[in-house]
């Protein structure tokens, strides 16, 4: 099987495996694709929290980003931590010098078990300079009421967020419904001229660690094989409804999905 396309990820690292560059690699993998990386910070989590965060310097993610690309270009391109000021220019000038055009933001703020991964002024950045040249953002509830400064506690709050940021200048907006106590879970997608709503019955399991990045690396490798941004993110959603429902049980904390779930094992190798 050779690989329908090329994607290169800028996130940061999760030492657990379940998140972070490792979720992106598994998922971009799973789903028939190649995965290049640009490492941000290294974090040292397991299911029950994370522990540490080393930054890796600007200079060399941006370094990271366009030698890779330089030799390899991408076909499309996720973004996912960014901790700081810096970081967010290192990888706004990066972007200007490889000239990619699908390129999907998963803007990652608040670790599962809460801990804060990003800065107020890298906040501010993310929001005045980044999302305007990203075909697609994808925040949680949580993130998303950090990017708008509003609370968001039902489906219509969800819109109301959606177009705020749609005129913060993003062309196309994902938030995300799973921090809304109901059976069903609403996923809210907005562009300048659609609104979709994915409805989905929910998963009763706390093992949903990587969600965010596995969601967001799906919807680029779908993207980057030719799907629009909203089947990208049908496709998307789909993948990981499975994927949580398959979880490995791995952990005493917020656990793995199950990132192979779209493998199909040939019956020679079993």
């Amino acid at each position: 099987m050779r690989p329908k396309s090329k994607i290169l990820i800028i996130a940061g690292s999760d030492s657990s495996g379940g998140a972070g560059i490792q979720a992106d690699i598994k998922t971009i993998t799973a789903l028939g694709s190649y995965a290049m990386t640009a490492i941000t910070a290294v974090t040292i989590q397991n299911t029950t929290g994370v522990k540490s965060i080393v930054a890796i310097n600007p200079r060399e993610i941006l370094n990271q980003i366009v030698f890779t690309s330089n030799d390899i270009r991408p076909d499309a391109i996720k973004i996912g931590m960014l901790h700081s000021p810096e970081v967010i220019r290192s990888v706004l000038k990066s972007l200007n010098k490889i000239k990619v055009k699908k390129i999907i933001l998963d803007p990652v703020m608040v670790a599962k078990g809460g801990v804060k991964l990003i800065n107020s002024k890298a906040i501010d950045l993310l929001k005045s300079k980044l999302i305007q040249k990203v075909l697609l953002i994808t925040p949680n509830i949580p993130e998303a009421e950090i990017l708008t400064k509003t609370k968001i506690k039902s489906k219509e709050e969800m819109i109301y967020a959606a177009y705020k940021l749609i005129n913060f200048g993003a062309k196309n907006v994902l938030i995300k419904g799973g921090h809304l106590e109901s059976k069903f879970v609403e996923d809210v997608f907005v562009s300048k001229d659609e609104l979709k709503i994915f409805r989905n019955k929910r998963h009763n399991t706390q093992n949903t660690h990587g969600t965010g990045c596995t969601l967001s690396s799906a919807i680029t490798t779908f993207l980057s094989c030719g799907k629009t941004v909203k089947k990208s993110c049908e496709l998307g959603i789909k993948y990981v409804n499975s994927a949580i429902n398959s979880n490995p049980k791995y952990g005493k904390g917020h656990g793995p999905i199950n990132h192979l779930i779209s493998i199909k094992i040939d019956k020679k190798f079993k």
